[in-house]
C-alpha cells in the first residue's frame, strides 16, 4: 500500500489544483510501486502521467518539436531512448581506490538514500546532485557506476548525440523529454563531459541558443525528485556556468592517485594475480608516480596478459621490469609532444 504521506500529498494537490506537486507525488508513487515489483501498476501510472504531459503541450505531438518557428525544416522524430543508454552497474565502491575523504563523502550520500524515509519524516530530503571534477582517467565514470550499484539502481548515461540537435530550439526539448522519462524511476542519471552542455552563459563566443539550453538544463535539474541522483563529470570545471555549481550539493574532485594509493592499487593487483614479485608495491608505486588510475589499469592489464601468455615459464619480475621501462618511455614521449 502506498505511504500515507504520498496519498495525502496526492489529495492536497488534486483539491488545490497544484499540478507540480501532483506530478511529484505520482512520480514518487511510481518509484515505490516499481520497487515492489508492481510493474503493471507502475506502467499504467507512468502512461497516464505521460498522456497528461502530452495533452498539456501546445501541439500535443509525441516528438521533440516541429521546427524552429521560422519555417525551417522540422527535426527528425526521435524516441527518448535515443537520448541515453542504461547500464546495470557491476563495479562496486569497494573495487575503487579512493581517498579517505572521498570515501566518507560517498558513504554519507549512500546512507542518506538508504534511510530516506527517516529523513522525510523530519521533512528532509537526501542529497541527489553530485558534481565530479578532475583530470581524465581518475575514476569519475567508475564512481558514478559504483554509486548506482551501492544504491541498487540502474545507471542511465546521457548520449550527447541523441540530446544535442542541429535544429534551433531542439536541444532543450530533447533534454526535457529525457528528464521527464527518468523522473519516475529511481536511478543515477550520469552526464559525462558536462561542460558540453553547461557552458558559462557569460561567454561572448557562445550563441543565445546555448544560453537557453543551459537555463533549461538548470531548471530541469532543480525539478527532479531526490530518487533521481544526478551525477555529472567534467575535466574542465572552469568552463561550467557559475550557476551550475550552486545546483550540486556534493562536489568531489578526483585527483591523480598519490603514491600510497598507487601502492594500494598495485598491492590488490598482485594479490589477485596470486604470484610473488620481488619489487614491493610501494617501490613500484614510486616509479609509477604521476600515473592516472586509467594508466595504472593499462599497466597492470598488460602485465597480466604477458604473464598468462608466457605460462608456465612466466617470469613475472622480468615482465614488470619490461613494462615499467615501456611506461617510462611512453611518459617521456608524451611530455615531449
Amino acid at each position: 500500500m502506498a505511504r500515507s504521506d504520498l496519498l495525502l500529498s496526492l489529495v492536497r494537490a488534486g483539491t488545490t489544483g497544484d499540478t507540480p506537486r501532483f506530478r511529484k507525488a505520482v512520480e514518487a508513487l511510481i518509484v515505490e510501486e516499481r520497487a515492489k515489483n508492481h510493474s503493471i501498476l507502475a506502467g499504467q501510472l507512468t502512461e497516464q502521467l505521460e498522456q497528461k504531459a502530452l495533452a498539456s503541450n501546445e501541439d500535443g505531438k509525441a516528438h521533440y518539436g516541429n521546427g524552429n518557428g521560422n519555417g525551417s525544416a522540422a527535426a527528425p522524430l526521435l524516441s527518448v531512448q535515443d537520448a541515453f543508454f542504461e547500464i546495470v552497474p557491476r563495479r562496486a565502491l569497494g573495487d575503487l581506490i579512493l581517498s579517505t575523504t572521498i570515501q566518507s563523502i560517498v558513504r554519507e550520500l549512500v546512507e542518506e538514500h538508504h534511510r530516506q524515509d527517516l529523513l522525510r519524516s523530519y521533512n528532509l530530503q537526501p542529497r541527489s546532485r553530485v558534481l565530479l571534477t578532475g583530470p581524465p582517467g581518475n575514476g569519475k565514470t567508475s564512481l558514478a557506476e559504483a554509486l548506482a550499484r551501492a544504491l541498487s539502481v540502474p545507471l542511465i548515461v546521457a548520449r550527447y548525440e541523441g540530446v544535442i540537435a542541429s535544429y534551433l530550439g531542439e536541444t532543450a526539448g530533447r533534454l526535457r523529454r529525457l528528464f521527464d522519462y527518468v523522473r519516475s524511476r529511481a536511478c543515477v542519471l550520469f552526464f559525462d563531459e558536462f561542460d558540453t552542455l553547461a557552458k558559462e552563459r557569460g561567454d561572448v563566443h557562445e550563441t543565445g541558443e546555448i544560453k537557453r539550453v543551459v537555463s533549461s538544463l538548470l531548471l530541469q535539474i532543480d525539478s527532479l525528485p531526490s530518487h533521481v541522483v544526478v551525477v555529472t563529470a567534467t575535466n574542465h570545471p572552469e568552463l561550467l556556468d557559475r550557476a551550475v555549481w550552486r545546483r550540486f550539493q556534493v562536489r568531489v574532485e578526483l585527483r591523480p592517485p598519490t603514491v600510497p594509493l598507487i601502492a594500494e592499487f598495485l598491492g590488490r593487483f598482485f594479490q589477485e594475480l596470486g604470484q610473488p614479485v620481488s619489487i614491493s608495491p610501494a617501490a613500484l608505486a614510486r616509479k609509477l608516480k604521476g600515473a592516472s588510475f586509467s594508466e595504472l589499469e593499462d599497466f597492470t592489464c598488460d602485465v597480466a596478459r604477458r604473464h598468462v601468455l608466457t605460462l608456465p615459464e612466466s617470469d613475472l619480475n622480468k615482465i614488470v621490469r619490461d613494462r615499467l621501462q615501456q611506461w617510462k618511455l611512453a611518459a617521456v614521449q608524451t611530455v615531449s609532444e
